[in-house]
């Protein structure tokens, strides 16, 4: 009997069995069916790579779906999965629906929309006078993190970052929290990161 069924076996009836009964009696090693079982976990985990990519692409562009949104989302792109599954994948990812508010309720504001002062300007004559900032997400092994940086458009150096396992207003504090140019402009899309209400009180 090929060694990768017999291995398939002892999985199939671990829950059952004991790994040390189960191996002796398929004349497998301990040690050679924990190394098999792990390389099956880390060939699993890459294969949900590309749809985890995909949920991360739609959740910047619309932070506000849910799993059930998001369902339907990636049904667009061709990949269809029960709801379990994408709801498992985006709390490995660290992703959960943002709330959509009023901008106003009961004359409170919940984000703040801030005026387009850079006005696609793109051109810095000095250093640290107009800095750009946006979240991306960056492979890092068998897993995802994202990436906060602040780019000085006089030389496109990066001049402050900051990882996390979560795209949360946090994140952008800390990353912000690195500079030092007072008076600079500081230019960023209006998700919910740089709107919050929290945010102002940075």
């Amino acid at each position: 009997m090929d060694k990768q069924i017999r291995y398939e076996i002892v999985s199939e009836m671990a829950s059952d069995y004991s790994i040390s009964l189960l191996c002796s009696l398929a004349e497998v090693s301990r040690s050679g069916f924990y190394k098999w079982k792990k390389e099956q976990g880390n060939r699993k985990a890459d294969n949900d790579f590309p749809i985890k990519e995909h949920i991360l692409s739609i959740h910047k562009q619309y932070p506000y779906f849910g799993y059930q949104r998001m369902k339907t989302a990636l049904r667009r792109k061709g990949l269809i999965m029960n709801h379990k599954k994408i709801r498992r994948l985006m709390k490995e990812l660290g992703v959960s629906s943002v709330i959509r508010r009023k901008r106003k309720y009961y004359g409170k504001k919940g984000s703040t929309i801030f005026k387009n002062v850079l006005a696609r300007n793109f051109e810095s004559l000095k250093p640290l006078h107009k800095l750009v900032t946006d979240i991306t997400y960056v492979r890092i092994g068998n897993e995802f993190v994202y990436l906060s940086a602040v780019m000085d458009l006089f030389n496109n150096e990066i001049v402050a970052w900051k990882l996390s396992r979560r795209n949360d207003y946090i994140l952008v504090k800390e990353t912000v929290e690195q500079l030092r140019c007072k008076g600079a402009v500081l230019h960023s899309d209006q998700g919910y990161q740089y709107t919050s209400r929290l945010i102002l009180h940075c």
